[in-house]
C-alpha cells in the first residue's frame, strides 16, 4: 500500500528570468532576486527549469530561455557538485516565494493561482466550490455580464440572478462557503468595487459609498449631472471594474490576500479598515482608496493612537480622502507659508485658515480644528480632537483654560522681561509688530499659582479681533505663552490678508509638540531658536502643563467610544460617520469640558 503522493515543486507561472554576466535576476509577481557569483548560473537555471517544469514545462507564463556563457560546459545532472547547486538555487526560490507546490495528478490549476497562491491546489479546490451568483437588476447588462465573463475566465462558474431590488449599475456577486459578496457599481465619473464582505454587508457598503461619493448609481444621473463616459472609455471602466471584482471576489472565497495589499504597500491604506477599488474614466485610473468609516477587520477592532505627526498625517489623508473621506483636506493651496505656514479647508463653519510654525503641523492643526466644528452641530458642549488621548487633552484643557481666564487674565501682568529674551518670542513678536507693522500689545499673566500662563495680544485700537484680542495661548512658561500667542496673532493676520473672506481661523497650541517632535532629537548644537528644540522642551513640560489646568478646570470626560452615547439632533446623520472614522483612525474625541476658544 503506497501513501499519497507528495507535491510537486514548480517553478510560479509568470516567473521570468534575465541572464546576467555572472549571474540571474529573477522576477516574480510580488518580489525579484538577483543571484550573483558564477557564470554557470545560467547553465545551472536551465537545469532548474527542466526539473521543475516537468513534462508542462513549456506551460504559458514561464518566461526565461537563458543560455549559458561562452566557455561553459553543459553541466551534468548527476554531479554531485551540480545536484548541491541545484538544491542551493532551489533553496533560494523557495525564500523568495518564486517556487511554489502544485498536487500530485489531477488537473493543474489556472495560471493565475499558481502566480499567487501560496498552495494553488487547495486554492483550486476551493474555487471549484465556490459557485458564484452574479446579481443584478439586469443580468444581461454590460456590468453583469462583464463580471460573468471574468469569473468565467478565472475558471468558476458563474450564475447570474435577477435581483430588482438592486439600483441599475450595480453588481453584487457572492460566492463560497460560507457566503462573501463584494458589489460593483458604474458611476457617472467612473465606478468602485467594495472589499470582500458578508453579501447583506457587501449591498449596504455599496449603497453608502455610493453616497459618499455624491453620485447616483441608481437608473438615472442625478439632476444636473451627465455621464461622463461614452464609448471606449465606459468599455474600458467597466471591463476593469468586473476584472476588479472578479479578482477579490475569488481571491476571498480561495482564502488568497485580498489584492489591495497590506498598507505597508500603499501609504494610504489602514491596518483592519477596508479598501475601495475607485476607477476613473478620465482620465482613466484606478486605485485602492481607504474607507474609514467601513467595517473593522475582526483582529484589528480597536486601533491604536497614532505615534508621531507622519502616521497621524497619513491618518489625516485617509479621513480626508478626496472620494471617501469625511471631511475635507487642509492643504497649502497658493496660501503664503512665510512667515508662518497656513493650511485651508473647508469646514461645516465655511472656510477654514489654520496657522503653525510649518506646514505640516497647520494641516494637523486645520484637521483638527475642522473636526472639532463638524461635531459640535451633534454633540453638546464643546468638542476637542485629538491624534490620542494625549492630544485631545492638552486640547481641551488649554481650552477650558482659556475659557476660564477669558481675554484680560487674572492677577498682575508679568514685566516684559519675564519673555522678551526667549528666542522664539521674541521672534514671533518681531515679525508681528515690525514685518507685518501691526500696533500690538502683549501681556501675560500666571494662572493662580500654577505653573501655567496665559499671554493675550491685543489691538489697542480695537479693531475687529473676537473677543477684544488678536491671539491667546496658555502655556508651562511665560516665553512658550508669549511665543505662541504672537504666533497666533501672525497666523490670524495672514489668514485675513490672504485667506478666503469671512475664514475661520485656527491657531497653532503646545498641543501639537508631542506629535512634531515624536521620535526624533534636536541636535545638540541647537538652541530654543530653533522650531524643533522649542518644541521639544514644551513636549517635555506637557504632562505638567495638564495636570495644572486640570486642577484649575476640573478633570475632561471620557474619550467616546462606538458604544457610547450617540449624536442627537437633526445634525446626527452628518455627525456619525465623522465620529466613527475619527475612532477608526485612532483620534480620541473629548466632549463637554469648558468652553470655546
Amino acid at each position: 500500500m503506497t501513501g499519497a503522493e507528495p507535491p510537486r515543486p514548480r517553478l510560479r507561472p509568470g516567473l521570468a528570468v534575465t541572464p546576467l554576466r555572472h549571474g540571474l535576476h529573477l522576477r516574480g509577481r510580488d518580489t525579484s532576486v538577483t543571484l550573483e557569483g558564477s557564470r554557470a548560473l545560467p547553465a545551472l537555471w536551465e537545469l532548474l527549469r527542466e526539473r521543475l517544469g516537468g513534462e508542462d514545462e513549456d506551460r504559458p507564463g514561464v518566461q526565461g530561455y537563458v543560455q549559458a556563457a561562452p566557455g561553459v560546459p553543459r553541466l551534468d545532472p548527476a554531479d554531485p557538485r551540480v545536484d548541491a547547486a541545484l538544491d542551493a538555487l532551489t533553496a533560494q526560490l523557495r525564500a523568495h516565494d518564486l517556487l511554489t507546490e502544485y498536487p500530485a495528478g489531477g488537473p493543474e490549476p489556472a495560471a493565475w493561482l499558481g502566480a499567487c497562491a501560496p498552495r494553488p491546489g487547495p486554492a483550486a479546490a476551493a474555487l471549484a466550490a465556490a459557485r458564484p451568483v452574479v446579481a443584478a437588476a439586469d443580468p444581461e447588462g454590460p456590468l453583469a455580464t462583464a463580471l460573468i465573463s471574468a469569473l468565467d475566465r478565472a475558471g468558476t462558474l458563474p450564475r447570474p440572478c435577477r435581483d430588482t431590488g438592486l439600483a441599475a449599475d450595480r453588481v453584487v456577486a457572492v460566492a463560497g462557503t460560507p457566503p462573501v459578496a463584494v458589489a460593483v457599481a458604474r458611476t457617472a465619473e467612473g465606478g468602485f468595487v467594495t472589499a470582500p464582505a458578508e453579501p447583506e454587508r457587501a449591498r449596504t457598503d455599496a449603497e453608502s459609498i455610493a453616497v459618499r461619493m455624491d453620485r447616483d448609481t441608481g437608473s438615472a444621473p442625478a439632476e444636473g449631472t451627465t455621464d461622463r463616459m461614452t464609448g471606449a472609455s465606459a468599455a474600458a471602466v467597466t471591463a476593469l471594474l468586473a476584472g476588479a471584482a472578479a479578482q477579490r471576489l475569488l481571491c476571498a472565497a480561495a482564502g488568497l490576500p485580498d489584492p489591495a495589499g497590506p498598507e505597508e504597500e500603499d501609504p494610504r491604506l489602514l491596518p483592519g479598515r477596508p479598501a475601495v477599488l475607485v476607477a476613473l474614466a478620465r482620465p482613466p485610473h484606478a486605485s485602492y482608496r481607504p474607507w474609514v468609516t467601513g467595517p473593522a477587520a475582526p483582529s484589528c477592532p480597536s486601533p491604536a493612537p497614532a505615534g508621531d505627526l507622519s502616521e497621524t498625517l497619513r491618518r489625516i489623508g485617509a479621513l480626508t480622502d478626496p472620494y471617501l473621506g469625511v471631511l475635507d483636506a487642509p492643504r497649502p493651496d497658493d496660501l503664503p507659508q512665510l512667515p508662518a505656514a497656513l493650511a485651508t479647508c473647508a469646514s461645516v463653519a465655511g472656510p477654514l485658515v489654520a496657522g503653525a510654525p510649518r506646514t505640516d503641523l497647520a494641516r494637523l492643526t486645520a484637521a483638527c480644528r475642522a473636526a472639532e466644528l463638524h461635531l459640535a452641530e451633534g454633540i453638546r458642549g464643546p468638542v476637542s480632537v485629538g491624534a490620542g488621548a494625549g492630544h485631545a487633552l492638552g486640547r481641551a484643557l488649554r481650552r477650558a483654560a482659556l475659557a476660564t481666564a477669558g481675554s484680560s487674565g487674572t492677577g498682575h501682568a508679568l514685566g516684559e522681561e519675564e519673555w522678551r529674551e526667549h528666542p522664539q518670542a521674541r521672534h514671533w513678536w518681531t515679525v508681528l509688530t515690525r514685518h507685518l507693522e501691526l500696533p500690538m500689545r502683549m501681556t501675560v499673566h500666571r494662572l493662580a499659582s500654577e505653573q501655567a500662563y496665559l499671554a493675550v495680544v491685543r489691538d489697542p485700537a480695537g479693531g475687529t479681533w473676537p473677543a477684544g484680542a488678536a491671539a491667546r495661548a496658555v502655556e508651562a512658561t511665560a516665553a512658550d505663552a508669549a511665543a505662541l500667542a504672537a504666533l497666533g496673532a501672525v497666523t490670524r493676520a495672514m489668514a485675513a490678508d490672504h485667506g478666503p473672506a469671512g475664514a475661520v481661523h485656527a491657531a497653532f497650541s503646545g498641543a501639537e509638540a508631542p506629535l512634531a517632535v515624536a521620535g526624533a532629537e534636536p541636535a545638540s548644537w541647537t538652541d530654543d531658536g530653533w522650531t524643533d528644540r522649542w518644541l521639544t522642551g514644551i513636549a517635555r513640560r506637557e504632562r505638567e502643563l495638564c495636570a495644572a489646568l486640570a486642577r484649575l478646570t476640573g478633570p475632561p470626560p471620557e474619550p467616546w467610544r462606538p458604544d457610547g452615547a450617540e449624536p442627537t439632533g437633526s445634525a446626527a446623520e452628518s455627525t456619525g460617520p465623522v465620529l466613527a472614522g475619527l475612532y477608526a483612525c485612532g483620534f480620541t474625541v473629548l466632549a463637554g469640558q469648558g468652553g470655546p476658544r
